[in-house]
């Protein structure tokens, strides 16, 4: 299964038995919305919700940190996800908080995983239709993980790197933050960046439609960034979620495989042995 898929293929393949398709919208903190309360009103036909805060490690202050294997296996039975389904996952603002999905399920084992490319703002400028309230409890699935250890990074591994530096960390964070000029969205916390880190903010992987733009574009923006093939990668965000959408783009790009380091700026940026750059 391809890790990108667009709104006709989708289209084509709803209903089938083995197709799952979840709704992973994340609003970040500053942002007055609620994804859940937003997926009632309209979802792709079908869809589950996705909570990323759910689907996360319950014995952390830090938001949304990768669950144990036994955990991410007990949810995705209980949304009815085996280890034979295909899974798509979307998002509201269109590729924002999705490619989490993603990266959980090939962190665990399932490459039978996509993002819906342009997420539910394309589908539905397309009038293609939603469904609103709430879905019918699917039936249970079996899932067993194979957890991939090499495609997670924790602050221990970034701060190790600060020293030998044979990892590169690129922030998928806007630029203002990356600098240290913005404030962050998480009330009390420190602004800048991890020291040695580049700024490629996702959003410069997307079209004006919010599409991912074409790979050889994705190159050329890696690459303007000191990314050369075959080079030790990490990515980071404010908090494990957008970090995955510069994973899922290298992907696109045909470059190496890019692990996430999953506190990111929320662990980061709040930890008093931290460095810290700015401008």
């Amino acid at each position: 299964m391809e890790s990108l898929v667009n709104t006709a293929w989708l289209a084509a393949e709803l209903g089938k038995p083995d197709l799952v398709v979840f709704d992973a919208t994340k609003y970040l903190p500053n942002e007055d919305k609620d994804g859940h309360a937003e997926f009632l009103a309209a979802h792709i036909p079908g869809a589950r919700f996705f909570d990323i805060d759910l689907v996360a490690d319950p014995d952390t202050d830090l938001p949304h940190m990768v669950p144990t294997a036994g955990r991410f296996a007990k949810l995705m039975a209980e949304l009815g996800v085996s280890n034979q389904s295909r899974v798509v996952f979307y998002d509201q603002k269109g590729l924002a908080s999705a490619a989490r999905g993603w990266w959980l399920m090939g962190l665990f084992g399932h490459d039978a995983a996509a993002v819906l490319d342009g997420g539910l703002p394309k589908w539905r400028r397309e009038g293609r239709p939603v469904e609103a309230g709430v879905p019918p409890a699917p039936p249970p699935g079996s899932f067993r993980p194979h957890f991939r250890p090499t495609r997670l990074r924790g602050i221990g591994d970034v701060m190790a790197n600060l020293d030998h530096r044979n990892e590169l960390v690129l922030d998928a964070r806007a630029a203002g933050r990356f600098a240290g000029t913005a404030p962050e969205p998480r009330p009390g916390m420190r602004s800048g960046r991890i020291p040695g880190s580049v700024n490629v903010p996702y959003t410069e992987l997307l079209q004006p439609d919010g599409t991912f733009r074409p790979p050889a574009e994705l190159r050329a923006r890696f690459a303007a960034a000191g990314v050369e093939p075959g080079q030790n990668l990490v990515t980071s965000c404010g908090s494990g979620v957008s970090a995955c959408i510069l994973t899922l783009g290298l992907r696109l790009a045909g470059l190496a495989e890019a692990a996430v380091y999953d506190g990111s700026w929320s662990e980061w940026g709040a930890h008093p042995a931290t460095p810290v750059e700015t401008d």
